[in-house]
C-alpha cells in the first residue's frame, strides 16, 4: 500500500472538508501540509468552516496568507447583532470574505468548486456551483441562531452541515482525500451519521483527535487547532493510505 504522499501525488484527486462549527483553524491546518508538499487538488467541496477554508484556497487565497488571516481575526470583524431569525445579521461576515477573496465569482475558481448549503423552504441540502462566492460561503457558514439566513436566489439559506456534515455532496466520485470533524452537538445520538466516517471507493479520509475546540469567544484557541491539523496531516502523508487514518 503506497503512502498518502504516494497516493495523492500519483493521480489528480479531488479535496473535501467536513462542518464543524469553527473548525477551519484546523482545516486551514491540514491544507497548510498539502501545500507544502505540493499536493494540490483538482477539484474542493466543503460545508459551513469546509466550505469556508475550501472555498477560500480555490478563489486563489494560499493557506499561508489564510493563516495569517485567521491568526489575526476578532469577534469584531464578524460580529453585526441585528433583529431577526438569528443573532447575527451576517453582513460583515461576507464583507470580510469579499475581501480576503480574489475573486467574486464560482466560475473565477482556479479549480472547480461545490458549497453545500441548506435550503431552509425546501427542506434539503442545496450544491452552490455557480453565481456569487461571498454569499455562498457566508450561507453553508451560517450556523442557525447565531447567523441570519443567507438569501440566494430568492430561497434562505444556513448552515450546509445541517443535512451534509461530511461537505461531499458536490464532490464527484473518484478519489478524493477528505478531512473529517466529528460533531460535537450535544443533541445528537452516538450512531448519527454526522459522527460517523464515510466510506465510498476512492475516498481516503483523516479524523484528527482531540482538536482544541474553537468559539467566538474562544478564537484565542484557533492557532492551537492549526498547529495540530498541520502536524497531524504531516505525519498522515507518511502513513499507509488507508481508507480512514486516525492521528
Amino acid at each position: 500500500m503506497p503512502l498518502l504522499r504516494e497516493w495523492l501525488a500519483e493521480a489528480p484527486f479531488g479535496l473535501a472538508m467536513s462542518s464543524g462549527f469553527f473548525a477551519f483553524y484546523a482545516h486551514c491546518g491540514v491544507l497548510a501540509a498539502l501545500e507544502d508538499e505540493d499536493l494540490f487538488p483538482s477539484h474542493v467541496s466543503g460545508s459551513s468552516a469546509g466550505a469556508l477554508v475550501g472555498g477560500a484556497w480555490a478563489a486563489g487565497v494560499n493557506a499561508t496568507t489564510l493563516r495569517d488571516t485567521l491568526f489575526a481575526l476578532q469577534r469584531e470583524d464578524f460580529w453585526d447583532p441585528a433583529p431577526g431569525p438569528g443573532l447575527l445579521r451576517g453582513q460583515r461576515f461576507i464583507e470580510k470574505l469579499e475581501a480576503l477573496l480574489p475573486v467574486t465569482r464560482f466560475d473565477q475558481c482556479r479549480v472547480t468548486l461545490a458549497v453545500s448549503t441548506f435550503n431552509l423552504r425546501q427542506q434539503q441540502t442545496a450544491v452552490l456551483s455557480t453565481g456569487k462566492l461571498a454569499p455562498a460561503i457566508a450561507a453553508s457558514c451560517a450556523v442557525p441562531l447565531l447567523f441570519q439566513p443567507v438569501w440566494i436566489h430568492g430561497h434562505p439559506h444556513v448552515d450546509g452541515g445541517i443535512k451534509d456534515h461530511h461537505g461531499l455532496a458536490g464532490m464527484e466520485m473518484g478519489r478524493v482525500f477528505y478531512h473529517h470533524i466529528a460533531s460535537r452537538m450535544p443533541w445528537r445520538s452516538p450512531r448519527h451519521q454526522a459522527l460517523k466516517i464515510p466510506h465510498r471507493p476512492g475516498l481516503k479520509a483523516l479524523n484528527i483527535a482531540g482538536l482544541a475546540r474553537v468559539g467566538p469567544f474562544r478564537l484565542q484557541r484557533g492557532q492551537a487547532a492549526f498547529r495540530q491539523g498541520l502536524q497531524a496531516t504531516q505525519e498522515a502523508l507518511s502513513l499507509p493510505a488507508t481508507a480512514v487514518i486516525r492521528i
